[in-house]
């Protein structure tokens, strides 16, 4: 396992770390862009929103394509396109060529997230699952505790060339993922039963290991697209997402706006705004790894939920003063990202192997449209009427809150009847 981990996990971790910089570098761009594009709040929120749109309609037939293709190729296959989706959205004009091209780099990305977690459930037995996938997921609030300062730096190249600051930070933040999709097909294999790189009894041992927990009892058996689509812990397991997802997609690309309307530099806004990324880094690591050792999955989701509801709520009380509001912030991010980890072994656990692809594309596309296409459209328009970033992320807190709620109740159902399984055995 540990040649296994080596091998694949790092690797990953920078490729998810460009998919996130992608994400979280729009909202530095704005603050350039959106002057010289003419963008008003709603307009960029709108915009910023279409990404995950088009995700959410590609994010499914993209994980089934990689089921059938295979990993290597079809992630190399994604990296590249949105590699060079991103590297042209140095071309947009206005507000029109910013809506296309965020739609399109939304389909060309799609996939890739549940499609590298799908990956990982073919090399990871279930016991190894909530502290590898929390520090896979890591590279989210890395990306923008590096990338923050990054970014700001980027924009510092204005002029160069002739182009502006943000054009800079799309090209030289495309072209390196281009060239990580590339490598893709040299440093990934498919299955554990084609890896040259361990010996005969390293890949039978973890063929068998990894069979012994396919046929594990799941409590989502092998369902159509349809029937998995309507079925209550498919949707309960997304709703559940959204919560998570909405905080994060939000603060990615409001939070250097809200920072900086406290008076700051653009290069003070990138490095205040890394500080709450670099504590959620180290602190969804250790959570990840104690959900592992103590085998306890419900409670590790629930708990960074209600830390991020929390965190929203009191944000509306911390006035104009730019520390409370960081330490809110970073409340709320610590929930956001803790959760993953826990999370995403839960619902790998609760997916039979036939509904494994389907279910958390699934999941994560619908948590997406949810928390990057609704929310961070509430959060433009409430602020171009109220002037307010805060009230237009109170619903965070109710969301995030119900999802808390929704995990302890269907996941002590769950355990009830494993449980009665287990007696009967």
């Amino acid at each position: 396992m540990r040649r296994v981990i080596l091998r694949l996990v790092p690797f990953l971790m920078v490729c998810y770390f460009f998919a996130l910089l992608d994400r979280v570098n729009v909202g530095f761009a704005a603050l350039q862009m959106n002057k010289d594009l003419g963008l008003t709040p709603a307009m960029f929120g709108f915009g910023a929103s279409l990404f995950f749109v088009s995700y959410f309609l590609v994010e499914v037939p993209s994980n089934l394509a990689l089921q059938k293709v295979g990993a290597r190729r079809w992630i190399a296959r994604i990296m590249i396109t949105w590699g060079l989706v991103t590297a042209c959205m140095a071309l947009v004009v206005g507000p029109y060529s910013l809506y296309a091209m965020r739609f399109i780099l939304g389909a060309a990305e799609a996939g890739f997230f549940p499609g590298a977690i799908l990956y990982l459930t073919y090399w990871l037995p279930s016991e190894y699952r909530a502290r590898i996938l929390a520090t896979f997921t890591v590279s989210i609030p890395l990306a923008t505790f590096l990338g923050s300062p990054l970014s700001v730096g980027l924009l510092e190249l204005d002029g160069v060339l002739g182009l502006r600051g943000w054009q800079w930070l799309f090209i030289l933040e495309g072209v390196p993922t281009v060239l990580l999709g590339l490598a893709c097909l040299f440093v990934l294999t498919d299955r554990p039963e084609g890896a040259a790189w361990l010996t005969n009894e390293q890949r039978d041992w973890l063929t068998a290991r990894m069979a012994v927990d396919a046929a594990a009892r799941k409590p989502v058996g092998h369902l159509s697209l349809w029937q998995l689509a309507t079925n209550k812990y498919f949707l309960v397991m997304a709703l559940v997402c959204s919560g998570a997802s909405a905080t994060g997609s939000v603060l990615s690309v409001w939070q250097p706006q809200l920072l900086k309307s406290f008076g700051l530099s653009n290069l003070q806004t990138g490095f205040v705004n890394a500080i709450p990324y670099g504590i959620a880094t180290v602190l969804m690591v250790l959570w990840g790894r104690h959900s592992d050792s103590t085998a306890e999955r419900r409670w590790h989701t629930a708990i960074p939920l209600l830390f991020a509801a929390g965190g929203f709520t009191a944000l509306s009380l911390t006035g104009t003063a730019v520390a409370p509001t960081i330490v809110m912030v970073t409340f709320r991010l610590v929930g956001a990202y803790a959760f993953k980890g826990p999370f995403w072994a839960l619902s790998a656990s609760w997916l039979s192997t036939g509904t494994l692809a389907a279910g958390l594309a699934g999941i994560n596309a619908i948590s997406n449209l949810i928390g990057g296409g609704l929310m961070v459209n509430v959060v433009g328009v409430v602020k171009e009427r109220t002037g307010s970033f805060v009230l237009g992320m109170l619903p965070l807190a109710l969301l995030c809150a119900v999802a808390a709620t929704l995990v302890l109740v269907l996941g002590r159902k769950v355990a009830r009847a494993a449980d009665m399984v287990a007696v009967k055995s």
